[in-house]
């Protein structure tokens, strides 16, 4: 099952996001992520948050076609996205894509990459996507589709990352470790439509930047 989740970030391609969306998707929207989805002319399956972020008509209207409300108190321990995230793999979604995460406040968009790197595993796959990036977890394997010129940084996260070996990048590795005191992942560049990174042990983080054609 997968999830797509919009959160109150910045999506500076909103248009794109529109064409991931599949019908099978159950969409979801923590508290003012709404906006996005209005902007896309879709409502919620699910509405997640304490609520500040909303209009109270148009909660009242959510709630009348039938939008599961899941409030919480403003004073909490997690944020509206946090609580999100829980839930969903509570109920056991496999695969959750979370919108609106990047961009705006730069403590928000660090708090959220971190909960990417702390919550995927092998059972969870989780990523975020603005339009113009996008960002995963490396988990042994990962192959990236793109266009031949995209951007593909790789940063390791906490600690080193060992036995990296990349597959379509324009500056490949071949089993070398990344450390995350030094820039030598970023900016790699697509040579085709796909990459593939392998990795042995750590939490690699690798973001796609696409080029938008102008």
């Amino acid at each position: 099952m997968r999830a797509v989740l919009f959160s109150n970030g910045e999506v500076p391609d909103p248009l794109r996001m529109r064409s991931v969306l599949q019908v099978d998707d159950t969409i979801v929207s923590a508290d003012g992520g709404i906006r996005h989805l209005l902007a896309l002319g879709r409502d919620p399956h699910i509405l997640i948050g304490d609520m500040d972020s909303i209009d109270p008509h148009l909660l009242s209207s959510l709630e009348e076609k039938g939008t599961e409300i899941l409030r919480y108190p403003p004073a909490k321990d997690e944020t509206d996205l946090e609580l999100a995230i829980n839930i969903l793999q509570e109920r056991g979604f496999n695969e959750v894509l979370i919108v609106g995460a990047l961009g705006g406040r730069m403590d928000q968009t660090l708090a959220n990459v971190w909960l990417l790197a702390e919550r995927s595993n092998t059972a969870f796959d989780i990523s975020f996507d603005d339009g113009c990036e996008r960002v995963y977890l490396v988990q042994n394997i990962l192959a990236v589709s793109g266009q031949r010129g995209d951007l593909i940084s790789l940063i390791p996260y906490a600690a080193p990352v060992t036995g990296i070996t990349t597959d379509g990048l324009e500056y490949p590795l071949h089993n070398e470790t990344l450390f995350p005191e030094k820039t030598r992942g970023l900016s790699n560049v697509l040579l085709a439509n796909q990459a593939r990174i392998t990795i042995k042990t750590g939490k690699l983080l690798c973001i796609h930047r696409r080029i938008i054609a102008s």
